[in-house]
């Protein structure tokens, strides 16, 4: 049987190759008739960090920063990727209609994304590459090479073209 993919999730860290993932998805998603899913995963504050800001500040205090941080940080992050989305597709806004929802997630990338994906029930994963040389391209990022080790579904990373 053919692969039919109807949720698609991409993943960014919104790096330069972000757009370029992006008109991947967009144009995996049109062949399909496709949702997509666009993804991006705050990493956790370093356990060390915390317990040296918390020799100064109450934990209590410190903890109810904590979360309002992360939401308000969220909030203004899902902001960005709306208007990224909207900039990318501003010759094609009918493609907008196929970005199904923005998504920003605290925790580490790598098992977050993947349980995200599980969570919606994605058929394919997209997730950028950008190497800084000839030789990093021979060598996945750590985040993609945990992904691929792990995922239950397709994953396609996208290079960043020059």
């Amino acid at each position: 049987m053919i692969p039919q993919y109807k949720k698609i999730v991409f993943a960014t860290d919104m790096s330069k190759v972000s757009p370029e993932v992006l008109k991947h998805a967009i144009c995996i998603a049109r062949a399909h008739d496709a949702k997509v899913e666009i993804l991006h995963v705050l990493p956790d504050i370093d356990q060390a960090m915390i317990n040296y800001v918390s020799l100064f500040v109450d934990a209590d205090k410190m903890a109810d920063d904590e979360i309002a941080h992360k939401d308000s940080v969220a909030a203004e992050l899902t902001e960005r990727l709306r208007k990224f989305a909207s900039a990318e597709l501003m010759d094609h806004p009918e493609d907008l209609e196929r970005i199904d929802r923005i998504e920003v997630l605290h925790g580490p990338p790598a098992s977050t994304i993947l349980s995200e994906v599980e969570k919606v029930g994605a058929d394919l994963l997209l997730i950028g590459m950008h190497g800084k040389g000839k030789l990093d391209y021979s060598f996945v990022g750590s985040v993609a090479k945990k992904i691929v080790r792990r995922t239950q579904i397709p994953v396609q990373l996208i290079p960043l073209t020059h």
